[in-house]
């Protein structure tokens, strides 16, 4: 059975829900992914503790919760590549993240050697 965009859009959000809970401790409050040619995009709503809440009430704080959320996304990068690849079949070449502590939404971006968008539109997926 051939899956759709939607199917794998939703497979791409649920694998981040389950990473951000073994991995971050916390899932968020609400995930989409959106496969864009040859990148995915992944937006998670409500990622900040109620600790991190507290700690954006100041600058140093601010800068506390990026550098630490970025590090901890670098030391799971490689479960993160392979959950996308194994969705996908197709490899992952590059990640690029950024969160907002003023929405608390952080955003993630896949980079793929191919044109996934353009491979679903040609129903290859199985």
């Amino acid at each position: 059975m051939r899956r759709t965009q939607g199917q794998i859009e939703a497979e791409i959000g649920n694998a981040l829900i389950q990473f951000e809970k073994e991995y971050m401790g916390r899932g968020p409050q609400e995930t989409r992914a959106f496969i864009i040619e040859d990148m995915i995009l992944v937006r998670l709503k409500g990622v900040l503790t109620p600790a991190e809440q507290q700690l954006v009430k100041n600058p140093q704080g601010i800068e506390l919760i990026k550098r630490v959320r970025s590090n901890l996304l670098e030391q799971g990068r490689e479960l993160l590549t392979k959950a996308i690849e194994s969705i996908t079949q197709v490899p992952v070449i590059s990640l690029h993240t950024d969160i907002s502590t003023k929405t608390g939404e952080r955003v993630i971006i896949f980079t793929l050697s191919e044109n996934l968008a353009g491979k679903l539109r040609g129903n290859n997926m199985p």
